[in-house]
């Protein structure tokens, strides 16, 4: 019997079975395994794979988080598309994301393009419609904060902390931001008169502790966020800006944080994200919006 091409292997979902295989193919590709983030995104959104033939296991995923109505979700984020390094170069990203595109309809999609992969979403359509920056280092507190009063948030909060990310994301996002408590290390809310002006978290990944989503009212708020979980980290911090936020990425940069490389963020059947960019600073993860 004949082996199917590799352009033609079915695709499956995955689930949260699969978190250690998607880690080893993120290893195998030389990115950090991140199984804790890929148990997010499992429980959050859909995995799709291709299985090897010859049954050594998973050679490609991808993981699309859906935010909206269930039933008519207003955007799908892409996010760790990924092919094993020995069927590279073969077609199966391209049929992957085909699927992907396929299986959205009408529902419009996002992503974060590295420089290697922007070539072939422009080839599926996607268009580049702003870039984000990502920067790393051992924060230093170098002067006082802003004084934008910030706190560890709780249960209470979980309400005000849901309606400022709807009216900031643009769409809802409850299934994903009620999975933040459990899954950061630290969930902080930034306060004004009372009112929720901001939040931000820092989760574990790997060696580093990486700071989204962070969504702020203004830049001064950002920043004392992003102070105040250094404060309570002993590791290096990780986050992705949007580069619009100019005074913002000098800010981190004076304090020790180094830029590490630039994605593209794409967008496919919208001209622009929904939501207020300019309170977006960073998101959860690139690979979820």
């Amino acid at each position: 019997m004949s082996t199917p091409s590799l352009s033609a292997l079915p695709i499956r979902r995955l689930t949260l079975r699969d978190v250690t295989a998607c880690a080893d193919l993120s290893q195998d590709r030389g990115w950090p395994r991140e199984d804790h983030k890929w148990g997010l995104l499992l429980s959050a959104g859909t995995g799709h794979g291709i299985d090897d033939p010859d049954g050594s296991g998973l050679i490609a995923a991808c993981v699309v988080t859906e935010y909206g109505p269930h039933e008519r979700p207003g955007l799908g984020a892409i996010g760790m598309v990924l092919v094993a390094e020995r069927h590279a170069r073969k077609g199966i990203g391209r049929r992957l994301m085909r699927h992907v595109v396929e299986e959205a309809g009408t529902t419009p999609l996002t992503l974060h393009a590295t420089p290697n992969g922007r070539p072939l979403y422009e080839e599926l359509g996607f268009k580049t419609t702003g870039r984000a920056e990502m920067v790393r280092g051992r924060f230093t507190a170098d002067g006082p904060l802003p004084g934008v009063a910030t706190r560890p948030a709780t249960a209470e909060d979980l309400t005000a902390i849901l309606r400022l990310d709807h009216e900031v994301f643009g769409l809802d996002r409850t299934h994903m931001i009620t999975r933040l408590p459990a899954f950061v290390d630290q969930l902080r809310v930034a306060e004004a008169d009372g009112e929720i002006i901001g939040y931000a978290g820092a989760w574990p990944n790997m060696e580093t502790h990486v700071i989204g989503p962070l969504i702020a009212r203004d830049t001064d708020t950002a920043k004392a966020l992003i102070g105040s979980l250094a404060a309570g980290s002993d590791r290096p911090l990780r986050t992705d800006i949007d580069v619009r936020h100019e005074e913002l990425l000098a800010w981190v940069k004076e304090r020790g944080l180094e830029p590490i490389a630039f994605n593209a963020v794409m967008t496919y059947g919208i001209p622009e994200l929904p939501g207020d960019w300019s309170r977006r600073f960073a998101p959860l993860t690139v690979a979820a919006g």
